[in-house]
């Protein structure tokens, strides 16, 4: 009994804010009367999400292949140019630019060009999610390469390392901790750029389940896919948190 009422106690201390917010959301509905159309109470969502799992649990699932495998492919990519970048000074100067540009576009409107490309099917989806995903690889593998411990390449260069072995025995793991920091912070918005495409192209997924549900003015429902796409959304968070601190004890 003690430790169900410590467990309470930690799940309000941490997480009473958001139960307020359905609290407000409650009471204002009820107050206001707005019709389930426009604003739906909070209940109403959560009912729907309790009698029709197999349809969020299904979908919840399409979405999050798909953003799991737009993450790998992206984290890849973005690892890749960032060697590339740090090998020469002539593709720093021709890559660089460009994925600059490519972070730049807003992602709604990169997806018809792509879908022109690719076809509209999952496939621009998952170039969507790479695209998004790619740049923090980028950017933080970058940073990785350049954060070197004092000393240790010049220590490299005098025992006469050659440019392979100080690669993967110095540049490379100093990069590892970085990487992490990427992963963290591309897992939530790979979850994004997924539903977004999926809402866009009209195929499956949170996104689709979300645009049906709003084309028949199903407000629980397409909440309902709101709520599991931000459960997605934390749960991925956490778990890049989690592997990012694992590898940081381990790098010390």
């Amino acid at each position: 009994m003690k430790h169900i009422t410590t467990i309470l106690a930690t799940a309000v201390s941490r997480y009473w804010g958001i139960a307020l917010v359905f609290i407000v959301w409650q009471g204002w509905v009820t107050i206001t009367g707005f019709n389930s159309i426009v604003l739906p109470h909070p209940i109403g969502v959560f009912a729907d999400l309790i009698t029709n799992p197999q349809i969020y649990f299904s979908a919840g699932g399409k979405t999050l292949l798909l953003a799991a495998i737009g993450l790998v492919l992206g984290m890849a990519i973005g690892t890749l140019i960032a060697v590339a970048t740090w090998s020469s000074v002539i593709l720093n100067g021709v890559l660089v630019p460009v994925c600059v540009m490519f972070a730049s576009v807003p992602v709604v409107s990169m997806i018809p060009v792509i879908a022109r490309i690719v076809g509209y099917d999952i496939h621009t989806e998952l170039v969507i999610v790479v695209v998004i995903s790619f740049f923090p690889a980028f950017i933080f593998t970058s940073a990785g390469f350049r954060a070197l411990p004092a000393g240790s390449e010049d220590l490299f260069r005098v025992l006469g390392a050659d440019g392979w072995t100080r690669f993967t025995r110095l540049v490379l793991p100093a990069a590892v901790p970085n990487w992490m920091i990427a992963l963290r912070l591309a897992a939530p918005p790979a979850v994004l750029a997924a539903m977004i495409a999926e809402f866009l192209m009209g195929t499956s997924g949170l996104g689709y389940l979300f645009r049906a549900a709003e084309e028949e003015l199903n407000t629980e429902r397409a909440l309902g896919a709101s709520v599991i796409a931000t459960v997605v959304s934390v749960v991925t968070f956490m778990l890049a948190l989690s592997a990012e601190r694992f590898v940081a004890k381990r790098w010390q």
